[in-house]
């Protein structure tokens, strides 16, 4: 559950936090909630490709890398390639600025994840209070990891069998870099797998977080912005039915101001994208043997996958209230 009332690390002035890769779409979408976050002060954005042009937060330019200063700061935002945020988080903590990373460099798997707090902030709850260093979790373990880990947790999943996970995303979960196989003429009436040979990077990510489960996730590329739509078949126990899932979803996400559970039908992206919000359904497949769920989970990449994460995480970070910041209609 969502720890209890905020704790307010701020009565004298306002945290001051900064984003390194602003002109990015996760960067940009960051700083569009930032602009909506009442309770900190953005410092800087800085781009390389954009510096001197406007960012969403009124007054501040981005700037460039080499002027930007961590001096001051209470947080900082990496919204690099990967890669590229190893260097950065070194001189923020030895600056003394606590860091949230938006890229795959410190989460599970990286091998530079000592120290590190995993934030997804639904689980990690308190133990984001005093973190020095968050990896924000990537945007397909995001669905997949808050839909399995309660029911792994409670014993519900048949672990001698495989989770299949069928996951779909919209062409900005790949970054703002020009690729030629990403161009319009290129996705546009398409849709294709890809990652094959259960050998994507993200693997490492959720089986770190879901051990003891056996999966096979196949991302696919779908030809539109942004969303994921991932389809699990999700192998259960004998005794274990749908309503029994979705219940113990609501226990886990009771105060979580981003999950929600259907029950009339599966969700779809557009009741996601655009928003922070990632929505979980579950199904009975009657006269199926062995006893097989399928669950669906719905969001936005560059929301809840991202830059809502972050948002999150930076709340319980310094104890501001669940949903300052996000857009959760």
């Amino acid at each position: 559950a969502w720890p209890g009332p905020p704790r307010r690390m701020a009565e004298v002035r306002r945290p001051k936090v900064a984003v390194v890769g602003g002109s990015g779409y996760t960067g940009r979408e960051l700083l569009d909630r930032l602009a909506r976050h009442r309770e900190v002060e953005v410092a800087w954005a800085s781009s390389r490709s954009e510096a001197g042009g406007p960012t969403p937060i009124p007054g501040v330019a981005f700037t460039e890398r080499t002027q930007a200063d961590l001096q001051g700061l209470d947080v900082v935002f990496l919204c690099l390639p990967h890669g590229a945020a190893v260097s950065w988080a070194t001189a923020a903590r030895a600056a003394g600025v606590r860091v949230i990373d938006l890229t795959a460099d410190h989460r599970p798997g990286s091998g530079r994840e000592d120290g590190v707090v995993y934030g997804m902030a639904e689980h990690a709850g308190e133990s984001l209070a005093d973190a020095p260093m968050v990896a924000n979790p990537g945007c397909y373990p995001t669905g997949v990891i808050l839909a399995l880990a309660p029911l792994l947790a409670a014993d519900m999943i048949d672990t001698a069998r495989t989770v299949v996970v069928s996951a779909a995303s919209g062409v900005t979960g790949a970054g703002r870099s020009p690729k030629r196989e990403l161009l319009f003429a290129e996705v546009h009436g398409d849709y294709r797998a890809y990652g094959l040979g259960n050998g994507h990077r993200h693997l490492k990510e959720m089986r770190a977080r879901l051990p003891g489960a056996s999966l096979l996730f196949v991302p696919h590329l779908l030809p539109v912005p942004r969303g994921i739509l991932e389809t699990i078949a999700l192998p259960i126990r004998a005794d274990v039915r749908a309503d029994g899932v979705i219940a113990v979803w609501r226990e886990a996400y009771r105060d979580s101001p981003s999950v929600s559970i259907a029950v009339a039908g599966a969700p779809t992206l557009s009741e996601v994208t655009g928003s922070d919000r990632l929505v979980l359904f579950a199904t009975d497949n009657p006269g199926l043997e062995p006893p097989t769920l399928t669950v669906v989970v719905a969001l936005d990449n560059l929301g809840k996958g991202a830059a809502g994460q972050a948002i999150q995480n930076l709340n319980l970070m310094l104890g501001f209230s669940a949903g300052e910041g996000l857009r959760c209609p």
